[in-house]
């Protein structure tokens, strides 16, 4: 086990050694999901944990695994990553980006090293399959919702979008992968998970905010965009401008989406979103109501 801190992290993207990708996990208080994290990326030779100084026992449980451990306050998830990106000597070119919650599977593996000996893009979307209340939420979730989280070093990097991260640029272009991996988003409880998203409904209204573009050019972006990433990011935009947003959120993940089909789980996953685009909107209208007065 090697453990460092920020301090000590000073080298820069080291050089393939052989054939295979790294991984990158970022942590912080994440003693209930770690294990499981490490558990399913055994496969891979070379896992770092890049952790925002936990204090709840995550270091110690990491410490116990052959993974090399970083250190680093956190300011944004695109931050940490492209700071890992930049700094750590990664035994591979290839990296995956995953958070503690979150899973690989036996699949995606194998998918991922397909792509690493093709080596014909910068950068990979994948899309997750998020569990809640013991089920795959497969209707409700939009899935597939694709994520770009497969980088080639040196080609591409991450840039801050709302409470998470997007691909900044890509330098031979994205291509969409088959295999999703898993997401625990609720793995630390009801009370936590609105805990986060009461944090994240204030940074996406502050996108929101910032980011306002006219509606005709967010339709044309929807259904012309260039990459899958461009026309996810304008139908965003698009929902954000419709009103009473958290009933039509409601509405169309229940009933368009068939939600229903998820049973109990699918029920409650859908009045959960709709409470959180209920906050971006309340917080919305105050920032607007700032801005004006």
């Amino acid at each position: 086990m090697t453990s460092k801190v920020q301090a000590a992290c000073t080298t820069t993207a080291g050089t393939e050694t052989s054939a295979g990708y790294s991984i990158l996990i970022l942590t912080y208080n994440e003693a209930i999901n770690i294990q499981r994290c490490l558990d399913s990326v055994r496969e891979c030779d070379d896992v770092v944990v890049l952790d925002s100084f936990s204090t709840d026992g995550t270091v110690a449980c990491i410490q116990e695994r052959a993974v090399r451990l970083f250190q680093r306050k956190f300011d944004t998830f695109a931050g940490q990553r492209n700071w890992a990106i930049d700094t750590v000597s990664f035994k591979h070119q290839w990296v995956l980006h995953l958070d503690a919650d979150e899973c690989m599977t036996p699949t995606l593996h194998q998918e991922l090293l397909t792509v690493v000996s093709r080596d014909e893009k910068s950068a990979y979307l994948l899309a997750n399959k998020l569990m809640f209340m013991g089920r795959w939420i497969r209707h409700a979730s939009m899935y597939p919702y694709y994520q770009a989280r497969f980088l080639r070093l040196g080609e591409s990097r991450f840039v801050q979008a709302g409470h998470g991260q997007t691909l900044d640029h890509a330098t031979r272009g994205t291509g969409t992968l088959k295999e999703p991996y898993l997401h625990y988003n609720f793995s630390k409880g009801i009370t936590d998970w609105l805990s986060r998203h009461n944090r994240y409904s204030s940074d996406e209204a502050h996108r929101i905010a910032s980011h306002r573009m006219p509606l005709r050019k967010a339709l044309v972006d929807a259904i012309r965009g260039i990459t899958r990433q461009d026309r996810q990011q304008a139908r965003k935009r698009l929902a954000d401008s419709l009103p009473a947003k958290p009933l039509w959120r409601f509405l169309f993940l229940y009933f368009v989406r068939m939600g229903f089909l998820d049973g109990g789980p699918g029920f409650h996953y859908c009045l959960l979103m709709a409470t959180y685009d209920y906050l971006i909107a309340l917080k919305s209208r105050e920032l607007q109501a700032q801005t004006s007065g």
